[in-house]
Order: structure tokens, then sequence, then C-alpha cells
């Protein structure tokens, strides 16, 4: 059986990085406790006795140093001398050899050599320590007792014309072979053991992290392939229970997107084949009854016309919102004062107005200054203007209202009609929507206005929304930076 391997894979490279960071930490502990281990005594063995030798000097010259010195020599096994030179002349005024040979056990024990073995190494080092300048000297020399070195450490304590007094310290190394020995037999159980902990951890964190994304991935198969009703699960982790979230909510958006597409495709049939319909059979009219009745005719030929119209209205608006939507409606960009615009659009219905008995009015403040397409927000007034007579109720009042913030020109266009539910305020932008709550196309127009409207308003990068009360009317407005 072949097993293939993604080495691409999130689980292949946890794995692979697990293991290696493993590996990494065992090579470490090789190196520091095989390679390194005698270099490291070492260093510490000379920091440990400058430590001594800096407690030694802070007590010299105090009463009960000799009780001191006994003591330090007791905790730590080293050698402590201290030696007053005067000339030619030497004299010893503490060795911590004497303390120890007082006790036979203690001296066996710690295989003490008296220092006037290492006379010579003694001298060595003191000539060093006095024409040197360094304050102290550290030194190796061999221990005659075992088969290792001792370290000798000289620093002055005291120094006249004359006259010096010297502390030396002395303090085994003993041999680590045996001891890297021993631990490179334990290192080889623990590296083993480490491994393959590791292994097998990183192996189970793998399968914990790259599950959950597999869930996922066949999921995202699912909707790709059309299934809406897909659901994303996550796991332990919040970054991927945010992802299958999001996919989740992507997956609603696209079902919701589907149904309105639908929607959509059926509202934009029914539109095209009322027309059509008419059309047709008010021809078929005109062909067969009313061609020798010139009124008839002129009536049956102006519903033609009517329809006409109305499907190329409706054709205009869907192309023009296809472009805005594409991203591909260029905008013709100007200075304007929006006050004067708004007045333009007002006087064209006027006479509307009049016969129906609508009452406009039109308050501002400051000229409304903007740059933008003055003909697309135009078009958006338009729509606003015939979206508050449409939904007009007994109170026939419209009332459009200009001001300028010195940030921006704020527009607002005011009915007291029906008013629209709180809870489909955020639909009414949408194509085909109306406040009953179906996508039905209105009495009037063709049911894109308001997309229009967004789109536009989209494109200027404008701030827009309704306020309305069920009853009292709506306020449509927008604002546009100066």
């Amino acid at each position: 059986m072949k097993i293939n391997i993604d080495f691409r894979s999130i689980k292949f490279r946890l794995w692979a990085y697990f293991a290696l960071f493993a590996a990494s930490l065992m090579i470490m502990l090789w190196c520091l406790q095989i390679l390194f281990l005698n270099t490291y005594y070492e260093e510490m063995k000379k920091q440990e006795t400058q430590d001594l030798a800096a407690s030694v000097v802070a007590r010299y010259g105090q009463e009960g140093m000799l009780n001191d010195l006994r003591e330090l020599n007791r905790k730590n096994d080293m050698y402590i001398q201290i030696e007053a030179y005067i000339e030619d002349a030497s004299l010893t005024v503490y060795t911590s050899y004497d303390d120890a040979a007082g006790n036979s056990e203690s001296a066996a024990e710690a295989s003490l050599v008296p220092f006037s073995i290492y006379r010579n190494e003694i001298r060595e080092i003191r000539g060093q320590l006095l024409n040197g300048w360094s304050p102290f000297v550290n030194a190796n020399i061999s221990n005659p007792m075992r088969d290792s070195d001792m370290m000798a450490y000289c620093t002055c304590l005291e120094r006249d014309e004359g006259r010096q007094v010297l502390l030396y310290i002395f303090s085994p190394l003993y041999p680590v072979e045996s001891t890297v020995a021993i631990l490179a037999d334990q290192l080889k159980y623990v590296t083993v053991i480490s491994l393959l902990l590791s292994f097998l951890l990183s192996f189970y964190i793998s399968r914990m992290v790259t599950k959950p994304l597999t869930n996922i991935t066949n999921s995202a198969a699912r909707l790709g392939e059309g299934d809406y009703a897909a659901r994303f699960e996550g796991g332990s982790y919040s970054e991927i229970n945010r992802l299958a979230d999001t996919l989740t909510y992507t997956a609603d958006e696209l079902s919701k997107a589907r149904d309105m597409q639908k929607d959509l495709i059926a509202n934009v049939s029914h539109d095209l084949r009322t027309p059509l319909t008419m059309v047709k059979s008010y021809a078929e009219m005109v062909r067969d009854l009313s061609g020798d009745n010139p009124k008839k005719r002129n009536e049956h030929l102006q519903v033609i016309i009517d329809e006409a119209d109305r499907l190329s209205l409706l054709v205009s608006d869907l192309l023009e919102l296809s472009k805005m939507q594409s991203g591909k409606q260029a905008l013709s960009i100007t200075a304007f004062s929006l006050r004067e615009t708004i007045e333009s659009v007002l006087n064209s219905y006027r006479v509307f107005a009049e016969q129906e008995g609508f009452s406009l009015s039109f308050t501002h403040s400051g000229e409304g200054l903007i740059v933008g397409d003055e003909g697309k927000i135009k078009q958006v007034l338009l729509n606003l203007l015939a979206n508050a007579i449409k939904y007009s109720a007994g109170d026939r009042r419209i009332e459009v209202d200009l001001y300028d913030d010195g940030e921006a020109t704020h527009c607002s266009v005011r009915d007291h009609g029906v008013g629209i539910p709180k809870r489909e305020l955020k639909h009414i932008w949408k194509r085909y929507y109306k406040a009953s709550g179906n996508y039905l196309r209105p009495p009037t127009g063709t049911g894109l206005g308001l997309s229009i409207v967004k789109e536009i308003l989209d494109l200027h990068d404008a701030r827009y929304g309704v306020d309305s009360e069920v009853g009292k009317g709506s306020v449509f407005w927008f604002e546009i930076k100066l």
C-alpha cells in the first residue's frame, strides 16, 4: 500500500517543526552536558574561588577573622592560606591545613597537602601578582595526592613598601570524565524518550489543528457545488471558530443572494411579460377591431406607446443599476450648487403637484457647494421625490431641507405618508423591495429607484439613511462632504 505524504500540509509541517525543536533541544543538551562540561566546571570553580576570596578580603583585619576563615574553610572544599612577607622572610598567618589536620577524618577525606609542597608554584604566582597589572592570579597546578589538578588563586590583602600580605586559595579540580560517561548513558535514554514523546505529541497536536480545517475544506467543497445549506464547524481554537463562523455567514448570504436572484428574474420576467402581452393584445385589437375607428385606434396605440415606454424605462434602469454595481459606471465630476439642482428638480414637479394636490416646500441654509456628478445627484433627488409622492397618504406635504454644517451638505426629503416598519428599514434599498415585506413591483415605476439611489450615493462616498415611523411618514436623507 503506497503512502502519500503531503510535505506542504500543516499536519506534516507541525509534526516536522515539533520534531526539529525536540532534536535541537537534545543537541543543545548533549553539547552543554558532554562537550562543554569540563570547561563549564572550571569556569564555575574560578567564579566560586573569586567569590570566596572577596569574602576573605572583606573580613580581613576584623575581629574574629580567623573564626570566619575556619567557617569558610568548613563550608567550601578549598584550602586557604594567608602569608605575610617582610623583606625576604615569610610568615604564615593562617592555613586551613592546620585546621583540617587536627581532625584526622577531615584530613583524610579532603586529601589535604601542606602548602610547602607548592613552594615553587607559590613563588611563581606571587611573582605574577606583584609584577602584573591584575589584582589576582589564577593558575592550575598538579595535585600530588590525586591524579588531577588544583586551581591556585592569589590576591593581595595588604601591601606596603617591603611588606605584603597575600591570600592563597587552592581548590581541587576533580576529574569529570566519569561524570561525563554517566551523563552520556543517561542522555541516551533521555534523548530517545524525549524524541518519542515529541513525535507523538506533535502528531496529536497536528491532528487536533488540522481536523477542523479538513472539515471546513469539505464543507467549502459542498458550498462550491451549490449546497448553500453546508455548515462549517470549528474546533478548540478561536481563529478556526471565527473562520467557520465567517464561512457559515458567507453561505447564508450566498443563499439569500441566490433567492434574491431568483426573485429578480421572476419579477423582471413578470415586468417584461405584462407590457409585452398588452402591446401584443392592443396591436391585434388595432389590426382586427379599431383600425377603421380613429378614436379607438388612437386609444389603443397610446396604450401600446405607454407600455413600450414602461419597457424602455425598466430596461434602462436595469442597465444603469448593473453598470453601477459592476463598477463600469463613470461619473462626470464637476463642482455645482446642490441648492440650484434641488430647485430645478422641484420646478419640474410644480405642474404635477398642482394637479394632484401636493404641497412642495424647500428650506435651505447655504448653497450646498459640492463636487460630484450633477446628473446622478439629480436622479437621486427625482427618485426620492417620486418615492415620497408615491407613498404619501391624505397629508400630501413634501418637505425638502438643505443645510451645511461646515463639513458636509445635508439634504433630506420628508413625506407624511404611511411610513415604514423599523424592522424593514434595512431592506428598502434592495431591488423590488416594498414595505409590505414582499419583493413586488410598486404600482408605478420599476421598483429599482431606491437601489439606484443607493448605488449613486455609494459612488459619491456619501452617507445616507432613512428615518421612519408607521402612520407618520418617512425622511430620506443623504450628506456629501463639502
